[in-house]
């Protein structure tokens, strides 16, 4: 493993110099678990025929052409056989300490209750749950997995994943959540995260007072606004600059 930047150790200092962290993070948290970020996917992904993955990923696609959606969603998005990665199990441990209050996510694979965390908002929703569209039971993952084709209940209504569909608004109680562990943290760490994708990127305009360092390879529109800016990979940025 190639050596890490001083930046790392700049993050180190930060994060011991605070007393309530959150951490806000995308895709790219997730990359080194082996899950590529969808759009990526999407590219290699034989049957989207000139459809976009913000289409395929719409609520009118998935309430129009279920068996399709569940044919893309289950090949491109479904990775049960993924494990937490050292910086989702850094984070659990920071939280464990008591250092961090919040993990503020846009992926929806779970790797981070996997590894410990506790107080996790999910801002895209989670493929771990799915809802009945007709009686509103829920089914986890295996259900999905199991079932051939669109996944019904027992009821036969059909399922669809708890996530938030393009087309459809961020769960309010869940953006509110992470809003107010925004605005009361003294460290915001985003990492993995080009922070284009809105409204979840406008958290950061709520940090007031707290200190923002950024963990990510390439650069950001938040980059010249942030105290510390790392490029080193993710997973080992954030397992060295958290004490054991």
């Amino acid at each position: 493993m190639a050596a890490l930047s001083p930046a790392v150790d700049s993050l180190r200092r930060m994060i011991e110099k605070c007393r309530k962290a959150v951490f806000f993070g995308g895709a790219g948290m997730s990359t080194e678990s082996g899950i590529p970020d969808f759009r990526s996917a999407h590219g290699i992904y034989q049957q989207a025929e000139g459809k976009s993955y913000e289409e395929m990923l719409s609520i009118r696609y998935f309430l129009n052409q279920p068996d399709e959606f569940w044919h893309f969603y289950r090949t491109v998005m479904l990775h049960p056989e993924a494990k937490p990665n050292a910086g989702h199990y850094a984070l659990a441990r920071l939280e464990q300490q008591g250092k961090l209050k919040a993990t503020v996510t846009q992926n929806i694979d779970g790797l981070h209750q996997d590894a410990g965390s506790r107080r996790v908002y999910e801002l895209h929703g989670t493929v771990r749950r799915n809802l009945c569209l007709s009686c509103g039971k829920t089914y986890g993952l295996d259900t999905v997995l199991a079932q051939q084709g669109t996944p019904h209940c027992t009821c036969g209504g059909m399922l669809r994943p708890d996530i938030v569909f393009y087309g459809e608004p961020l769960n309010s109680d869940v953006m509110d959540e992470a809003l107010r562990a925004v605005m009361d943290c003294d460290l915001l760490i985003v990492g993995g995260t080009s922070l284009t994708v809105y409204p979840a990127a406008g958290l950061l305009n709520y940090r007031r007072e707290a200190k923002l360092a950024l963990i990510n390879r390439d650069a950001t529109p938040y980059d010249q606004r942030a105290d510390l800016v790392v490029r080193d990979p993710i997973a080992a940025a954030l397992d060295a600059a958290i004490p054991q």
